[in-house]
């Protein structure tokens, strides 16, 4: 049975490391709704602190068919993010619940992290920054530095974010190639930017900037063979999904010299393990999952993501929905 009286629509943050959640109050409540925020640690807590739910918001934690049954009352599932991977979005559709996130809220913010990360590692700065703090300067430890222009930059995932780093790649000087599983092979441009094959693409860059969504098409694309055949002057840099790098085959690369270094936001094991092996490099730059944030993409991120679950409650189409077949007008609802 639903615990508020009323029967107004209760939401439930399963677990969240934000600071404030006043913005999702402010949302819920001018519903008419009801805000809960848990920090669910494991299936069977969530679940308990779901019980009454409408709606639950995730952060990192998996969404499993199991935990769907077990929460009679929902009607929506919402994520703070753009991926979905901790979702198991085709048990969701099966039981009619939507599942929504926030696909553009970051693009400005991920890929100017992503051009951060590939210059900070290009210019040696991390690494020159510790030498100076040491009282040492160390140039040949950096060197080769190279110009932007003339250099390649490749993008991995011409979308909404990966386009936007290329134009800001293009914008410094860099020549600009794309890789997108959408692109028709036989065509010379995709979204207007000069479209390769993979092959080409880990060939020529001596950036490769991935942006692709992690699904089992692309969960370790870049491994072994793709080291291979990529530049030893190349820097690879990552702020999609950290599965879409096979981290081992990364860490061998780097340690053999077969590329040129790395800037690494998103990683395979979250949080990052002290002493894990990528921190041991001075070519390799690791931020924490953190290209998303900024002071404008954060309060975005928490309305539009709560906007999305109300207006499901509410029996209006949201904003966004990666599973529209399961919206009461288009499927069945349990």
């Amino acid at each position: 049975m639903k615990t508020n009286a009323d029967d107004r629509p209760v939401v439930v943050i399963t677990e969240c490391d934000h600071d404030s959640f006043a913005i999702e109050n402010e949302v819920v409540s001018s519903a008419g709704g009801i805000l809960r925020v848990a920090q669910s640690r494991g299936a069977d807590e969530l679940v308990a602190n779901c019980q009454d739910a409408d709606a639950i918001v995730v952060q990192y934690a998996a969404i499993t068919a199991e935990i769907l049954d077990r929460l009679p009352h929902l009607k929506v599932v919402g994520r703070y993010g753009v991926g979905v991977d901790s979702v198991d979005v085709d048990a969701a559709t099966a039981r009619g619940i939507p599942v929504c996130n926030v696909p553009d809220y970051g693009t400005e913010a991920v890929s100017d992290h992503a051009i951060g990360l590939a210059l900070a590692v290009g210019r040696g700065i991390p690494r020159l920054d510790r030498g100076l703090r040491a009282g040492s300067f160390d140039l040949p430890a950096v060197r080769p530095l190279y110009q932007v222009s003339g250099r390649t930059f490749g993008v991995i995932g011409a979308g909404l974010i990966g386009t936007a780093t290329a134009r800001k790649a293009a914008g410094l000087g860099y020549e600009v190639i794309v890789h997108d599983s959408a692109a028709d092979p036989a065509a010379a441009t995709f979204r207007g930017l000069r479209s390769v094959g993979l092959e080409e693409l880990l060939e020529r860059s001596q950036v490769v900037s991935v942006h692709t969504p992690l699904t089992e098409e692309t969960r370790g694309m870049l491994a072994k063979d793709e080291f291979a055949k990529m530049r030893d002057d190349a820097i690879v840099v990552n702020t999609s999904r950290g599965g879409v790098i096979d981290t081992v085959a990364l860490v061998d690369a780097l340690a053999r010299g077969a590329i040129g270094g790395a800037g690494i936001d998103v990683h395979e094991e979250e949080p990052v393990p002290v002493g894990h092996p990528l921190t041991t490099f001075d070519n390799v730059v690791l931020t924490p999952h953190l290209a998303w944030y900024t002071e404008e993409s954060y309060g975005e991120l928490k309305r539009r993501t709560v906007e999305n679950v109300v207006d499901v409650c509410a029996g209006r189409t949201p904003r966004n929905v990666v599973n529209p077949e399961a919206l009461p007008e288009t499927g069945a609802r349990r």
